[in-house]
């Protein structure tokens, strides 16, 4: 089943139950969805790469704005952006804990060959394509430094 069919399979079960969150946070995605297929230059589909690509971008932006609000004492907003962010992660494949992902970089930077922060561009190229969705870009250029400066 397709992301958007999930979405209005969703969309329909939050209007019944008048379920506010998750009604804004569902067509929050369905628009992306449509700007995403009506854009200039697109196929009018999306593949499931394109779609988990769509739900991380969202998801960043809600973290984002939730780190934000949280610095200045905005709790009324970040509550929302909570709510959002948590709706938004059903639809993400499970993320990798700190652990796992230290292993996989490790066997990511032996498989590369990588010996320092020089080679970190080499090594986050492969992680970015292995680890997509599993893991945010972040946290992953976070531990690819610390692994290659031996921190």
């Amino acid at each position: 089943m397709s992301l958007e069919s999930r979405i209005m399979d969703e969309l329909k079960t939050a209007m019944k139950a008048k379920d506010e969150a998750s009604l804004r946070t569902l067509r929050a995605i369905k628009a992306a969805i449509l700007v995403e297929k009506t854009a200039e230059g697109a196929t009018g589909e999306l593949t499931e790469a394109d779609e988990l690509k769509l739900v991380q971008k969202l998801a960043k932006q809600r973290r984002d704005s939730l780190d934000i609000y949280v610095k200045q004492g905005r709790e009324d907003l970040a509550a929302t952006e909570r709510e959002e962010l948590a709706i938004l992660e059903r639809f993400l494949p499970q993320q990798l804990s700190p652990e796992a992902l230290r292993a996989e970089l490790q066997a990511i930077i032996a498989q590369v060959g990588a010996a320092g922060p020089a080679d970190m561009g080499k090594v986050m190229g492969t992680a970015s394509k292995a680890l997509a969705g599993r893991a945010e870009g972040k946290a992953i250029s976070e531990t690819v430094k610390s692994l290659l400066t031996g921190q």
